[in-house]
């Protein structure tokens, strides 16, 4: 990479069922997904220029790879937590960009953005994985293939599938890289009492997803 060139990751994603959900959930939706987004920011040192794609789709640019996946979960998080008939698939590719990136990432023609559209149309359709011979996968997010990321994609992407409206928004305040596991704190946020949300957290699978990332995560720090 020369002096000006860096890596990102871009998630672009599209709303589960847009045409079922109708127009007022769908701005709803949106708006969780910005808040979302503004939130990240704090992990990623930057804007993620969250961009509304095509109709009823997203797409958002990090400028910390590592966290693609984490932040795949939290968008969906974002979603479930406004009911369980909201959600999104997501494709996510990472590649190199030159300079800075704009406001408005429909603008932007650099690889990484062009092959994450490519793998939402593969989740979308189940064509990505149409060597297992299943027609309808059910997964709705994928990195690029063959990578440990993608494996990883796979595992994670049952759990968030199951995640309740409760355990999304209780997911949401607590997936950030440098949450402490102080539920207490987190339940105090949530106006709920801290049995409540301990209990919630261990239904939700959180351990073992925010284990899986972290690990994921050192992993790519340590192979960068």
């Amino acid at each position: 990479m020369t002096q000006n060139t860096r890596k990102i990751a871009v998630l672009t994603g599209d709303l589960v069922n847009s045409t079922g959900l109708g127009p007022a959930k769908i701005e709803r939706a949106f708006a969780a997904l910005e808040d979302c987004a503004a939130t990240q920011a704090e992990w990623m040192g930057e804007s993620l220029h969250f961009t509304r794609h095509r109709g009823d789709g997203w797409q958002v640019a990090l400028a910390e790879p590592k966290y693609a996946l984490r932040s795949a979960l939290a968008f969906r998080a974002a979603l479930r937590a406004q009911g369980e008939e909201f959600d999104s698939y997501i494709g996510i590719a990472e590649g190199e960009v030159e300079g800075e990136i704009g406001p408005d990432l429909n603008e932007e023609t650099a690889k990484a953005f062009s092959v994450s559209g490519e793998k939402l149309e593969h989740v979308k359709s189940g064509e990505a994985l149409a060597d297992i011979k299943l027609s309808s996968t059910g997964i709705r997010m994928l990195y690029d293939r063959a990578t440990p990321q993608d494996a990883l994609a796979i595992a994670l992407d049952g759990y968030a599938s199951e995640w309740t409206q409760v355990q999304a928004a209780t997911i949401q305040e607590i997936l950030s890289p440098d949450y402490d596991l102080n539920f207490s704190k987190t339940a105090i946020k949530l106006g709920k009492s801290r049995q409540t949300v301990t209990k919630t957290i261990r239904a939700s699978q959180y351990v073992r997803i925010s284990l899986a990332l972290a690990s994921m995560e050192t992993w790519i720090d340590n192979n960068a």
